[in-house]
C-alpha cells in the first residue's frame, strides 16, 4: 500500500513527536503571490529601504507567510481528516524569515479528547517551525477536531493541556536591530503612534473583500495545505469547499491596515477561534479592539495587543455573540495578537 488516507483521531498518541515532510524554501515569489492574494501593504514587508531605515538588513517575509508555510507542513499529519481547525494559543514569532530561508516543521501531541459522539476527537499539538540552520522561527499551539476511522475504536484517556491566556509582554521576541526611532510615518501611510491607541478603543476597518473561489484555491495550494475539506466538494453534505482559516486571517490582517497601518509586525498569537466557516462569495470585513499596550527595550518600538475580528457582510460591527454567549453566525474569526508599532 503506497498511498495513505491520512491520520485519524485514534492514530495519535500523547507525547508523540511528528517530523513533518517536505521542507519549503521561500523566495520573493511567495511574497509577490501573498501581496497579490491579499491587499497586504504594511511598509516593513513591502520595502527594503523602509526596513533598512528601521534597522533591519532588508524587508523580511511577511509574518503570516511564515505562519502559513509552517502550518501547511503540518496539515498532512495533523488535519488532513479534520472536521474543523478550532483554535490557537501561545504563538510566538521567534526571528524573522528572509527570502532564501528553508522552513521545516515538527509537532508534539500535547492533548487528546474524544468527543461525546465517538465519531471524532480533538487533538492538541505544539508546532515549531525551524529554518535551515535548525533555529526556531515560529512556535504555536493549535487544536483540531479530527474524524475517527472507527467509532468503536477505544478512546485514550482525555488530556486537555493547560494553556496560557496570553503571551506575556516580557516574552515577546523583538527582531535584532529593530529600531523605530527614525520611522517614516509618511511612507508607512498613517500618522498614528503606539501612544495614540487607548486600551478599549475599537476600530472599524471600513473596507471589505469578497472571497473568490479561485483565489482561495490558489492560496491553499500555495501553502501546500492538503486538507480535504478545502479541495473536495464531496466532503461536505452541502457540496461547498471550506475556505482555509488562514486565508481569512490574512484577509483580516490586510484589511486592518486602514486604521492600524503602523502595526508593522505580528510577534505573538495569544489565542484565536475560527468561529464559523467561510465560503466563496462571502464578503469579509474586519474590526479591531485594543486590549493592552507594553513598552519594549527596542528603540522607539512599542507592543500593542489587539483583538482582530473578521465577519461576513451584514454582521453589525463590534458584535460577537448572542444572548446565550454563542458566536453570531456572521462572525468568522476572533484573533488575539501582539504587534509592534512605533512609539
Amino acid at each position: 500500500m503506497k498511498t495513505t488516507a491520512g491520520r485519524f483521531f485514534e492514530d495519535y498518541a500523547l507525547g508523540e513527536v511528528i517530523a513533518h515532510a517536505v521542507p519549503r524554501s521561500l523566495s520573493g515569489g511567495e511574497r509577490a503571490l501573498y501581496h497579490a492574494l491579499y491587499p497586504a501593504r504594511h511598509a516593513l514587508y513591502s520595502s527594503d529601504e523602509f526596513a533598512r531605515d528601521c534597522g533591519l538588513p532588508a524587508a523580511p517575509m511577511d509574518d503570516l507567510i511564515a505562519f502559513h508555510t509552517v502550518f501547511g507542513k503540518t496539515v498532512p499529519d495533523i488535519s488532513l481528516n479534520a472536521v474543523a481547525n478550532l483554535g490557537y494559543a501561545e504563538g510566538r514569532w521567534l526571528r524573522p524569515v528572509w527570502p532564501g530561508d528553508t522552513l521545516s516543521a515538527t509537532s508534539t501531541v500535547i492533548g487528546l479528547k474524544e468527543n461525546s459522539s465517538a465519531t471524532s476527537g480533538v487533538v492538541w499539538v505544539r508546532t515549531t517551525g525551524t529554518n535551515q540552520h535548525g533555529v526556531a522561527v515560529l512556535d504555536y499551539v493549535r487544536w483540531v477536531m479530527v474524524h475517527k476511522r472507527d467509532a468503536s475504536a477505544p478512546a485514550p484517556a482525555p488530556v486537555v493541556p493547560k494553556l496560557a491566556g496570553s503571551v506575556a509582554a516580557a516574552d515577546l521576541v523583538i527582531p535584532a536591530g529593530l529600531d523605530f526611532s527614525r520611522y517614516d510615518f509618511a511612507a508607512a501611510g498613517a500618522p498614528h503612534r503606539w501612544a495614540d491607541y487607548a486600551i478599549g478603543e475599537r476600530i472599524d476597518h471600513v473596507d471589505g473583500v469578497t472571497v473568490e473561489e479561485a483565489e482561495h484555491m490558489l492560496a491553499t495550494r500555495l501553502w501546500q495545505n492538503t486538507a480535504k475539506v478545502h479541495f473536495d466538494a464531496t466532503r461536505r453534505p452541502d457540496g461547498r469547499r471550506l475556505i482555509y482559516g488562514g486565508h481569512v486571517i490574512s484577509l483580516a490582517r490586510a484589511l486592518s491596515f486602514n486604521g492600524l497601518a503602523n502595526a508593522q509586525m505580528i510577534v505573538a498569537l495569544n489565542g484565536g477561534s475560527h468561529a464559523n466557516p467561510a465560503f466563496a462569495g462571502d464578503t469579509l470585513r474586519a474590526w479591531s479592539e485594543v486590549l493592552d499596550r507594553a513598552e519594549t527595550a527596542a528603540p522607539g518600538v512599542g507592543a500593542i495587543r489587539l483583538r482582530l475580528v473578521a465577519h461576513r457582510d451584514g454582521t453589525p460591527p463590534f458584535h460577537l455573540r448572542d444572548a446565550e454567549g454563542r458566536y453570531l453566525p456572521g462572525v468568522l474569526l476572533d484573533l488575539d495578537l501582539w504587534a509592534l508599532m512605533p512609539r
